[in-house]
Parts: structure tokens; sequence; C-alpha cells
């Protein structure tokens, strides 16, 4: 595909319909099946979408809301939008009706599609408060209640558009490539969300970059690719990398049945190509490292002889000698293909952005055979800047800059970013706009530098470095990803500013407490209650101290207090680490940390 010349999304999406006609292409499971869509199947329902909301008013720019699960009907809602023009604003299914509410007023949307019942709820109480929403299409239907605006079901707007032959669309080919296509509405790090406009243009410069480094992964071929969504489509980063780049390389999308069922979906579909956040990968490695300690013995040693020597291999090639060669080879097929297995057999590359990726996990995955490639990017830039390619893959990185993308360092060391993919503006707030976009720049507010090869490394958020009362700068992100990284530790949060030293807010890790329940007793422990039990704080403490151990003076943790809340936002999935919303982390806990300093 010729990405220069596409003029826009829809005109993408109907081009690989045309490619790859009645072949597979969206799969979804019912009654314990999986089932397909096919892209000629898929377009016709687009098509009928589109002209339905034509129908109901939509023109050129106006604003239709998205809310559902990832499910086939997101991906053809969010092209019918677009066919007709208009412009698509997700929303996350855990937006409470204030959120909603926020989100419908401030975009204007005139209209809506949300999948079930229960998001429907939430939906139609903001929605009955915004005199601009004229329709609400709702997959599942929403019953007897009264609303002030027209509603149907699915079935009924496709019936409506298939009659609407006559109903005024743009053509494909005449939608702008560099009209706004999207608004995605960041989680901020205060205020109410800002709608980031995303242009067509910015997407398809997206898939452009993305597919240059596809196209390096060994045996990787146009429509052969699988991909499973299981991140939220409202996010850009599933909404580009987990959508619209499968579109442009005529890959099958399954969707998953969910979080909790995500490690069966994965050996069912078994996908050549796996995109998720480093929470993900971090759940994962607790896991493999809690099921190999359990096994014991010699599965244990060979697994962890397989890691050692894998990272030895990718760190330092020649240090192998004949020995650790042919014990290299061996452990090949008696532990890395099992491993690999588990992930299906076919799994080409994982995928991590939307957060730094703690090096450590990144070669623990690579010891074991797989690949793992570090992106890295924000919303406001559609949302890849940059990825690691397959060689060389250097993981302190997130790799070189994505084709016809400008990156340069700013004095104070913010990395700025230039080129198609930037977004538009904030909907409906210049002065933010103008704050970040300065001179053609997007300004990320992410501090780092770019080695001899190309490649950027981020160091830390330029909000978020700590100036401790000895004038010390001290880089959270990397003290919360080694503690992180411990398998008693889910989440961390250090916190220190004009302070003498570091203090942490610590959530134990789920599997570790039960393991320490069974441990300890057996008997049946509240989480709140168990943070509060001197012997299992103690046992935190312990990893606490083998990560003081390998950190500078001015980096180590002296007190920490434990949590039972996790440090949520818009999806668990994406609440990386060593990515969180400070603000709301320091006003929740503020004054129980500043108590540890006064012990």
């Amino acid at each position: 595909m010729d990405y220069q010349s596409i003029p826009n999304l829809v005109e993408m999406y109907f081009d690989r319909v045309e490619h790859y006609g009645d072949t597979p292409f969206l799969w979804a499971k019912a009654d314990g099946e999986w089932h397909a869509t096919s892209w000629r199947e898929s377009a016709d329902i687009v098509r009928n979408l589109s002209r339905a909301l034509a129908d109901l008013g939509v023109e050129p720019g106006d604003r239709v809301g998205l809310v559902a699960e990832n499910r086939p009907e997101w991906l053809m809602s969010d092209v019918a939008i677009m066919a007709a023009g208009g412009v698509t604003v997700p929303a996350y299914t855990t937006n409470t009706v204030d959120d909603h509410l926020h989100v419908l007023s401030d975009s204007g949307a005139k209209g809506i599609i949300v999948s079930t019942n229960a998001l429907a709820e939430r939906v139609c109480a903001a929605a009955s408060q915004c005199p601009d929403v004229s329709f609400v299409i709702s997959i599942e239907s929403l019953g007897e209640g009264t609303f002030p605006f027209e509603t149907m079901t699915w079935d009924e707007a496709l019936q409506r558009g298939a009659g609407a032959l006559n109903a005024k669309l743009p053509a494909p080919a005449d939608i702008a490539r560099d009209s706004t296509s999207c608004l995605i509405y960041t989680s901020g790090t205060s205020g109410k969300p800002k709608g980031v406009m995303l242009s067509h243009g910015a997407i398809i410069c997206n898939c452009m970059g993305a597919h240059e480094f596809l196209l390096q992964l060994p045996g990787f071929e146009e429509g052969k690719e699988i991909f499973l969504s299981f991140l939220p489509l409202s996010h850009s980063y599933e909404h580009t990398a987990g959508q619209f780049l499968p579109i442009s390389i005529g890959a099958q999308i399954y969707y998953s049945e969910g979080i909790d069922k995500l490690t069966g979906n994965i050996s069912e579909v078994r996908p050549t190509v796996l995109t998720a956040v480093p929470r993900l990968y971090e759940a994962m490695h607790g896991r493999i490292i809690r099921g190999v300690e359990q096994a014991g013995g010699l599965k244990q040693t060979m697994f962890m002889k397989a890691v050692k020597i894998g990272q030895r291999r990718y760190e330092d090639p020649a240090s192998l000698g004949p020995i650790d060669r042919m014990l290299d080879g061996l452990l090949d097929k008696l532990v890395r293909s099992k491993v690999q297995e588990r992930f299906g057999g076919r799994l080409k590359a994982f995928v991590s952005g939307g957060a730094p990726l703690n090096y450590d996990i990144g070669v623990f995955f690579t010891g074991l055979g797989l690949t793992i490639l570090q992106g890295y990017g924000m919303t406001e830039s559609a949302p890849v800047i940059s990825c690691n390619p397959p060689n060389p893959n250097k993981m302190r990185t997130v790799g070189p800059p994505m084709k016809d993308v400008e990156v340069r360092i700013a004095s104070d060391g913010e990395i700025l970013v230039r080129g198609e993919l930037v977004m538009q503006g904030y909907w409906n707030n210049p002065e933010a706009t103008a704050e970040v976009i300065r001179d053609g720049w997007l300004h990320t507010g992410d501090i780092g530098d770019i080695d001899e090869d190309g490649y950027i490394r981020i160091t830390d958020r330029k909000k978020d470095i700590i100036v401790n009362s000895g004038g010390d700068n001290v880089a959270p992100q990397r003290v919360e990803g080694m503690l992180t990284i411990e398998p008693e530790i889910a989440q961390a949060m250090v916190y220190g500013d004009k302070r003498p030293h570091l203090v942490a807010l610590i959530v134990p890790d789920t599997d570790f407490a039960n393991d320490w329940i069974k441990a300890h007793g057996g008997e049946k422990r509240e989480f709140s209650e168990l943070v509060e039990d001197e012997k299992f704080v103690a046992s935190v403490r312990d990893a606490l101290d083998r990560v003081n151990a390998r950190l500078s003076t001015i980096e180590r943790v002296r007190r920490f207090k434990l949590t039972a809340e996790p440090f949520s936002i818009d999806n668990e999935m994406l609440t990386p680490s060593m990515k969180i919303r400070r603000h709301i982390i320091k006003d929740r806990y503020g004054g129980a940390l500043e108590a540890l300093y006064v012990r």
C-alpha cells in the first residue's frame, strides 16, 4: 500500500476490502465458538450504518460518540462514522455518568453508538443532559425507557441505512487527509480530560511507520498476520496499533473475551503480533516465575539457565563459549519452545507501548526466545513516535523515530516531535494547544536523549523529576520500575520532592498476598486488613531492601506505606506501574506519605 497517497482512513479500509474480499477479517466468540465476519460483509455493514447516520442528520465534521467493549461492531461503527464525514469520539467503558457528560458536552456530540444495556444506562443518563444529542444507536435494545432523543437498535439502524439509498454521503476519496478523524480524550494529569484532534493523515502516518518496522520481522507477510485485540479501543494505542494498522496490512483481528480470559484466548487465537502495555508483561513475568518456582527441581534449574544464557546472548554474544552455545541450542528445544507454545507458537513479536518497559522484563522475555519491541508515543502523536526494530533491538531505548517523523532534544532535555502524526490541537482549547505545540513542534513533556544510532532514550517525565532537599535530581520511574519487578510488589509510587529522602506508596501483588496468607495459616483475610499486618509488611520490606541494595544513596526508599487500593485510571491494564497519575495519588495519600517523614 502506498500510504502517502491514501487520502483518508475510509479509503484505506475500502481499498483493503476490495483486495481481500470474502476472506475472514473480524472474529468474535459466541457460545464458545469463534465466528468470522469477512472483509466484504463488514463493508456492507459499514455502508448501511454510514447511510443511517447521514439519514439521522450527521454531516461532515459532526461528532458521534462510541462506547463499547472491543468487538467487531466497534471497528465498523468507527469507520461508518468517518464514512459519513463525521468525527468519532470514543469513550471508555469504565466512564462514570459525569465522565460521559463531560465528553459528550465538550465535544458537542450529535449522536452516540453504544453496545450493552449496562453501558447504555450511564451513557443515556449523560446524553439526556446534552441537548446536542439527537439519537442513540444501541447494539442491545434499550427497553421501554423514555428519552429526549431518538433511539434504535443496531439492526434497526442497518435496516434504515439499507433503505436510505439517497442519503447524502461524501465520496470516500473526497474526505480530506487533513480533516479530523477522531477526538480521543486524554486522561490528563490535572483537570478535565482534553479532546485530542487527530487527522486521518496522522493515523495513516503511524500505520506507515509501523509497517516499516513490521517488514523487518522474520516471516512477516501482508494478509497473513493475526492480531488479538484486548486493550480498550478507546485508547489511542489500540485504536491505531490494534485496529487501523491491522486494516492497512490486511490482518485478521480477533477480539478478546476480556482480560480475565486473555491467556486462554492467546492459546486459541495464536496471534502473530501482540500489542500490549508494560503492565501486562510485568504480570506475565510474575506468573511465569511463580509457576517455575512452584515446579522447582530440574524444571526450575533449566528454565533459569535458559533465561540467563539468553540474556547473555542478547547483551554480550561473545561471552558464550562452545559449551554455552551447545547448551543454548539444547535449551531452545527443552525450554524456550514450550514457552513459545504457551503463546500460540507463531508469535513474531510482542510490542510494548503506553509506558516505559522495564529493561529486566525485556531481557527476560528475550532470554526465553520471544521478541519484544518497545515503542514510544502519546495520544497527541496518534500515538506512535518511535519503535525498536528487531535488529538492533536496544531495549534501554525506545528505538529510532518512525518514517517521516522528526525528533529533536530541546535545551532542557525535553523531547520534541514534528510531522504529520502530530495532533491538530485540543478540541476547543487553544490555550492548552499553544502550550504543547510551538512552531510546529510537539512538546512531549518527556526528558531524554538520542544516541549515536539515532535511537531515543527516555529518562523521565519533565514534571515528574524529584528534586530532594539537597538539590539532587531523582528520576522516579527508574526506582518504581525496579520496585515493581519484585514479585511482592504490583505498583509503586515514590515521593520526596524537597524532602531529605524518598518514601513510597506500594500496592502489594495479589498473587503474592494470597500465597503469603496460605503460608501463614490460610484463614481468609481482607486485603485492607492484610496491608496493616506487621508480618506481611515486613515481607514487602524484604523486597524493598533487595531493590535498595542496587540503588544509589539518593535513590533509596527509606520508608513506605502499603495500600490495598490499586492506582487505577481508565483501565487496569492501562495503569502501568511506571506511569501513573501522580497528582491523584498525591492528593489521596499525601498526608500519609508526609507522615512517614516524622516517625
